[in-house]
């Protein structure tokens, strides 16, 4: 997939599948060169960023993470997760991002040439059909090396373009700070 420097761009980011990927090819993200990699290449308009986050907690390890790309370069789309006890007992907690997803490309559909999806999920494959019906190119950052593949058949081939996040992240992998990676999504490390 090739990018075209005067392309106006934005990513769409799907916070939780973009971090189930990375965790399952063992790697971190380091944002800022994240944003670098794709301001060097398109003409980006905007990056969006959405996370559900729980509201019950006094911390959430997301916390660093989300308020460092609110002050830096993202825009941060966020709601409260909810918490529930299953059937079997276990805590469990939902926050499906992909309407405001959804929402956020078609609006700004109009504006743009090329939207980058950052996400794997079968869902998205109508949104990205109707995107493309007015003219807008649409690539899909996720993979297939992860076991099983973080990308469905379905939403790779309605994309007018696949690219393995494991191809770009060297790119953009979080550099060890004083000998050390930081694993942890919600471990920002940033200043």
């Amino acid at each position: 997939m090739r990018f075209i420097a005067s392309e106006k761009t934005a990513l769409f980011i799907d916070g939780a599948n973009l971090y189930a990927a990375t965790r399952s090819l063992g790697i971190d993200i380091d944002y800022r060169r994240l944003l670098d990699y794709f301001t060097a290449r398109v003409h980006l308009v905007r990056a969006y960023y959405y996370s559900a986050l729980l509201d019950s907690e006094d911390y959430s390890p997301l916390k660093p993470l989300t308020d460092w790309l609110a002050y830096n370069g993202y825009s941060l789309i966020t709601k409260p997760a909810k918490e529930f006890t299953d059937a079997m007992g276990r805590r469990r907690i939902k926050g499906n991002m992909d309407i405001e997803l959804a929402i956020d490309m078609l609006e700004l559909a109009p504006t743009l040439d090329h939207a980058v999806l950052f996400s794997g999920d079968s869902d998205f494959r109508r949104l990205v059909e109707a995107v493309q019906r007015k003219g807008v190119r649409v690539s899909v950052i996720s993979s297939i090396r992860t076991s099983p593949p973080m990308i469905a058949d379905e939403l790779r081939r309605q994309a007018d373009g696949f690219i393995e996040l494991a191809d770009i992240a060297p790119e953009f992998i979080r550099k060890p700070a004083d000998g050390r990676l930081r694993t942890r999504a919600g471990d920002a490390g940033y200043e």
